[in-house]
């Protein structure tokens, strides 16, 4: 989930953005309609790649990244809204309540936010990164931030969360994106010596 929505427009939507440990994956990348496989190995590379996870996370920057979104298809996910950073592995959400509507973007889908209603309240479980059990209640922001990265290991993009008509108009913004950025591209390429 991303903190800020601002592209740089040298981004091309479907490709990849260079970052410090990983390459964030964008829309249109097929690993992100993928559903991640349960993690059955807590080891020293999957310590790794939480820590590469969250230095990409930083860069970016964003408040939440899953594993799918650097291209590993695990059920994993890193996040830090101000508490420090944490990790949770094979997570789920066993219940939620309330509704809460608020402006949402994606790291995977750069420059773009839309109004987004999800549960207020979750209750999450999965296991840390030593193997414990964890489980606790996440509140506004932090329980969307969590919804966000579940649905990224189910291989789902927040523009599925938008009703028919706004998606409609989401999908044809980041196609003219994706031609403008393309044609920019393209148009550089053309003047190089």
């Amino acid at each position: 989930m991303s903190a800020g929505h601002v592209d740089d427009g040298t981004r091309l939507l479907g490709s990849l953005v260079p970052m410090t440990a990983y390459d964030i994956r964008l829309i249109g990348d097929p690993v992100l309609r993928q559903e991640a496989k349960l993690i059955t190995d807590i080891d020293g590379k999957l310590v790794r790649l939480v820590d590469d996870m969250l230095e990409t996370m930083y860069e970016a920057p964003g408040i939440g990244l899953a594993a799918p979104q650097v291209g590993v298809q695990k059920r994993l996910f890193v996040w830090d809204v101000g508490m420090g950073p944490k990790a949770i592995v094979n997570p789920e959400i066993v219940e939620s309540s309330g509704e809460w509507i608020f402006e949402e973007g994606c790291l995977s889908v750069p420059g773009l936010s839309w109004e987004i209603t999800r549960p207020k309240v979750v209750h999450i479980v999965g296991r840390d990164m030593d193997g414990n059990e964890m489980s606790f209640e996440a509140d506004e922001l932090e329980a969307r931030l969590f919804q966000h990265e579940l649905d990224h290991l189910e291989g789902t993009l927040l523009i599925e969360r938008l009703d028919e008509e706004t998606r409609k108009v989401a999908l044809k913004t980041i196609r003219d994106m994706q031609l403008g950025q393309a044609a920019s591209l393209a148009k550089n390429e053309l003047r190089l010596p």
